[in-house]
């Protein structure tokens, strides 16, 4: 069983992507612009395997959940 916690860095990490602080900072004000509307994992910067784990991760109410749901307040605020 995964007992790890799961927050922003961590999903970051597990998503393939720099995950300090500073990286997610720098990822966030790159991509703000480009979500507008769309759903989080219909962005256009995510490969297809990000994409397909965020979409799990809110269909299945995954233990993720709360961390992609930080970061799509974060990206769409």
């Amino acid at each position: 069983m995964d007992t790890s916690a799961h927050n922003l860095n961590t999903l970051f990490q597990q998503l393939g992507l720099p995950s300090s602080d500073q990286d997610i900072q720098r990822f966030i004000r790159k991509h703000r612009t480009e979500t507008g509307l769309d759903p989080l994992e219909g962005a256009p910067f995510w490969s297809p395997a990000q994409a397909r784990f965020i979409q799990e991760a809110w269909e299945q109410d995954s233990d993720w959940c709360e961390a992609v749901d930080e970061l799509n307040m974060r990206l769409h605020s």
